[in-house]
């Protein structure tokens, strides 16, 4: 298998030899869900002696209706992620949508995001690469991991090479996903980590009409085996209370409930690296 790079954050190394986690609700609902999460799941990373990196997102443009939330938007969004940023000292990563915001959500991300459903859009992937923030690439549902590649290159080609691939689940059928773990190691031979987005792979997207399902019980099953075979980084939204969050709730974890599926991720992690 191809050396994977390790990308340097701060003061730590996502790739290297301890396990990066990605985690935070899926939208910013509220100051208040965003500082507990981090607060919460920072104390959790320490403990555990994990790299942690804060995920949400001011805005969610991909959803089932018109009337679904979204988020704060652009310019709020960015001063929320900022209050946490600062008030917790963490990294922060969230998603772009359209090539004009790359620039000015790097004033405030430390990783650019790419949504799984814009991931071959050319110009979004130019834009966000010229910016020299670490790049995450999320594999689109329709994707074989082998055609990420083509993707690697647009990034690279832009003069950026602090790439990062996640692996969210393809599509099986109508309104379901299913993990195909061989894309792991298929998308390491690219050179660089490879994520594993454990809670939107149990997505049952638009299952429930106006709105996507999903089914949190298996995001510890899809988290371990991602760990089994190899992934170097791991992606998680939490939510203080799944079951109230205003976007995504049936696939998220609980934060009560992430230091458990943390720790033997961590484990299985370590084990595979000796």
């Amino acid at each position: 298998m191809k050396n994977i790079k390790r990308i340097k954050l701060r003061d730590f190394e996502i790739g290297g030899d301890k396990l990066t986690i990605l985690a935070g609700p899926c939208a910013i609902e509220s100051q208040e869900i965003l500082e507990e999460t981090a607060e919460g799941l920072k104390q959790i990373t320490k403990e555990l002696d994990i790299n942690f990196v804060f995920k949400s997102s001011f805005d969610k443009a991909n959803r089932s209706s018109i009337t679904s939330y979204r988020g704060p938007g652009l310019k709020k969004g960015l001063e929320m992620l900022q209050i946490v940023k600062d008030k917790f000292d963490v990294p922060v990563v969230t998603d772009i949508h359209t090539p004009d915001q790359a620039g000015e959500v790097a004033k405030v991300a430390d990783i650019l995001q790419i949504p799984a459903f814009l991931c071959r859009q050319t110009d979004l992937l130019v834009e966000a690469a010229k910016t020299n923030k670490i790049i995450n690439i999320k594999k689109g549902q329709f994707l074989a991991p082998e055609q990420m590649g083509s993707l690697v290159k647009k990034v690279e080609e832009s003069g950026n090479t602090n790439i990062l691939l996640t692996d969210r689940g393809s599509s099986f059928g109508y309104n379901n996903l299913v993990s195909d773990f061989r894309g792991i190691p298929i998308m390491q031979e690219f050179g660089y980590p490879v994520v594993f987005d454990a809670t939107h792979s149990v997505q049952l997207p638009g299952a429930n009409g106006s709105c996507s399902g999903g089914d949190r019980r298996f995001v510890p099953v899809l988290a371990k085996a991602a760990m089994a075979v190899g992934a170097n980084v791991l992606f998680f939204e939490v939510h203080p209370d799944p079951d109230k969050a205003l976007c995504d709730g049936p696939n998220m974890l609980a934060l009560k409930d992430a230091k458990d599926v943390f720790s033997i991720c961590k484990d299985i992690f370590e084990v595979v690296r000796k």
